[in-house]
């Protein structure tokens, strides 16, 4: 068995549609630069693993933030469309269109703070033929490793974005699964912040320093709302 093939599933940050949680903070335009950012890092982290790397897109990347950085950084990678009615038919079918023939591991784009020796420790543990999670405090997880592709059939059926979703992946993926260490994903401003402050170089960490006086401004506005 060679290495495996890291998958990124990603969603085009177009302001308004993406991160609308941190979005209620700061506003559509710095939640989608800083979703951009996390990508930008993300494919910067999985490339610089060395092993093959498919990234399945979805949505206008014309009406992306960071844009042309985004198009630069897919330009060496295969990317294929997403496919499918729900999230968990689009990861399902991602892991088939990825076309791998030495296992998969799975990753998104709420997690730029993982290193490379993430992915290394989950392959390692793929390649020796057995199924990889990793979870997130929010109850779902950020990483999935699959030593045959076609395991991801196994995820149709399990409700996802919820606090449940890593017990229940586990659970349908059946057998022995190996657990990683548990990370959050950039769901909120604070969220953002924390992360980019357990890697300080990184574009995250960049673009949270440049948006920090918005999610200020934005604080200090409510306050001054709420005030009889």
């Amino acid at each position: 068995m060679t290495a495996p093939t890291v998958l990124v599933v990603a969603k085009a940050p177009v302001p308004g549609l993406a991160k609308t949680r941190i979005a209620s903070t700061v506003g559509d335009d710095v939640a989608a630069d800083l979703a951009a950012a996390a990508l930008l890092d993300t494919l910067a982290t999985a490339t610089a693993v060395g092993w093959p790397v498919v990234v399945a897109m979805t949505g206008d990347l014309d009406r992306a933030a960071r844009a042309d950085e985004i198009r630069a950084a897919l330009e060496p990678l295969e990317v294929v469309p997403q496919r499918g009615e729900g999230l968990a038919e689009r990861l399902a079918n991602a892991h088939a269109d990825a076309g791998a023939t030495d296992g998969i591991v799975q990753v998104g784009m709420d997690t730029p703070q993982l290193l490379v020796a993430d992915y290394l420790d989950a392959g390692r543990m793929v390649e020796l033929g057995s199924i990889v999670v990793g979870p997130a405090t929010d109850g779902g997880w950020w990483l999935l490793g699959l030593p045959d592709p076609a395991l991801a059939q196994r995820l149709v059926d399990v409700p996802m974005s919820t606090d449940e979703t890593g017990a229940k992946t586990v659970e349908a993926l059946g057998g022995e699964v190996i657990t990683l260490r548990t990370l959050p994903d950039m769901d909120t401003w604070d969220d953002a912040v924390a992360i980019a402050a357990d890697v300080p170089i990184s574009r995250l960490a960049d673009a949270v320093s440049l948006h920090r006086a918005a999610a200020l401004g934005a604080a200090g506005t409510d306050a001054e709302e709420s005030t009889p």
